[in-house]
């Protein structure tokens, strides 16, 4: 047996709203630009939701939820992360007063979470903007967002500030630079938006994540607030300084998001790429002080590591959405995102050393395209001893950060049941520990089935950790 983690870390799972409630048109609730997203990134944004598009029912979480947190239970979740879909609380996300059904669901959902002693762990805005503040607006290339998003965020802590400990302000806040209209609302074509106005919509996403830190301290004091980062460590492809510095700068683009949420001002480095690429932000009064309420822990992603080089003959890996180059010494998954358990234990300690806060990981796990069998009983299941390995090896890596002198809050597997895919819109790409029977052409019966990683992770979770080797 291996030693275990701290007492009182935070073992779970997450998900998000988009991806597996479905129930896209039910109780009061508006579209989201995930309505119009039938392929993900893969494909166009469409007029109107369509019947291709797999989130519209997801796993029906909306209407299941109940069996799936008993789930949760059994495998002795002490935290879940999911999101509040803005849409089912403000429909348009324009209006003045909430829409009460949408408020009620999620009242009955951190409810049911709480019977069971486990704590939520709410993403207030997780790739679902409202579709209306995209089309009307423009997302948050916007400035007037950040009042839309003051409203929607007051209405949360007024409503659940005693029932929610735990809060995340914007998912993997810096994927805005690589989906702008997934991450961000933003309807301008990709190709013709200009780094101008796309740093004008950080900023505007930055303020009103500032701007939230600050109602949860004054409004439920005894909250906790983070951000959240697509990390994705850049080492680089060679000893060659070119290839480092370069690896420096790609680290600076995500390293931003961060520095802003904890630091509270703009750093030199983007200073200087602003000034040298002829990008004048428009800042209001009262910006910076906002920007000086900063985050009380930071969370994030990890699924995988790329390198950095400035040879032009490196092309970037299949499956990588952000850029880098294959790293020539790593393995990867079936959609080609390579597999990196040391990056883990590496971020954890660049983090820390850099921010000095709490660390959270949100999101880890491994997709993968799962056969459904039945075992020695009759019962059916999934003999995914590759997801075993893949976040045995990860979690392996966090005592060892731990043990690095690092505090890690907790770690949530994502995809802990089978949802849709955000990149590709796919159900054949499962992370979950519990299968869900629905299928890409739209069959299946919704019935849920532990796999073989269930069992696992429940010992994980009931020896804190000391099983894993």
């Amino acid at each position: 047996m291996g030693k275990s983690f701290p007492d009182g870390f935070l073992w779970g799972g997450a998900i998000a709203a988009n991806q597996c409630e479905g129930a896209y048109d039910e109780g009061g609730k508006g579209l989201s630009i995930q309505d119009v997203l039938p392929h993900g990134l893969k494909g166009p944004v469409t007029d109107a939701p369509t019947n291709d598009n797999m989130k519209l029912i997801g796993i029906d979480f909306y209407h299941r939820y109940k069996e799936d947190i008993k789930l949760f239970a059994e495998m002795g979740f002490r935290v879940f992360r999911t999101s509040i879909a803005w849409s089912r609380i403000f429909p348009n996300g324009d209006e003045e007063t909430p829409n009460e059904a949408g408020l009620q669901f999620y009242d009955d959902l951190f409810d049911e979470c709480h019977k069971y002693g486990i704590e939520p762990l709410v993403t207030i805005s997780h790739y679902e903007t409202p579709l209306h503040l995209a089309r009307k607006y423009n997302g948050w290339a916007n400035r007037q967002m950040i009042g839309f998003y003051e409203r929607y965020v007051r209405t949360l802590f007024s409503r659940y500030g005693g029932k929610i400990k735990y809060w995340l302000t914007f998912n993997e806040i810096n994927s805005v630079l690589h989906s702008p209209f997934m991450s961000g609302g933003i309807c301008t074509p990709k190709e013709e938006l200009s780094e101008q106005e796309l740093y004008q919509a950080v900023h505007h996403e930055l303020v009103a994540s500032a701007l939230a830190t600050k109602l949860a301290h004054e409004m439920i004091p005894d909250a906790k607030v983070g951000c959240m980062i697509l990390s994705m460590p850049v080492y680089p492809l060679t000893p060659n300084p070119d290839d480092v510095i370069a690896s420096l700068q790609a680290e600076h683009k995500n390293d931003f998001f961060g520095d802003v949420h904890v630091r509270g001002r703009y750093p030199g480095y983007m200073l200087r790429y602003f000034r040298e690429n002829g990008i004048t932000l428009q800042i209001e009064p009262g910006d910076m002080e906002i920007l000086k309420h900063t985050v009380d822990f930071v969370s994030f992603s990890y699924y995988m590591s790329v390198c950095g080089s400035v040879d032009p003959n490196q092309k970037a890996g299949p499956g990588n959405i952000i850029g880098g180059v294959p790293n020539p010494h790593l393995p990867a998954s079936e959609w080609g995102w390579q597999i990196d358990p040391q990056g883990l234990r590496y971020t954890l300690n660049r983090y820390y050393d850099r921010y000095q806060k709490p660390l959270f990981i949100v999101e880890n796990g491994l997709g993968a395209m799962d056969e459904l069998i039945l075992d020695e009983n009759g019962e059916p299941t999934v003999q995914d001893d590759y997801r075993i390995q893949y976040i045995n090896d990860h979690l392996v890596q966090v005592r060892e950060a731990i043990e690095d002198g690092v505090p890690v809050m907790g770690y949530t597997a994502w995809g802990c049941i089978d949802l849709v895919s955000a990149s590709s819109a796919e159900l054949k790409k499962r992370y979950g520990f519990i299968y869900v029977d629905r299928h890409d052409d739209g069959s299946g019966t919704l019935n849920r089935y532990k796999k073989k990683s269930f069992h696992w992770y429940q010992n994980v979770i009931r020896t804190n950790g000391a099983c894993l080797d």
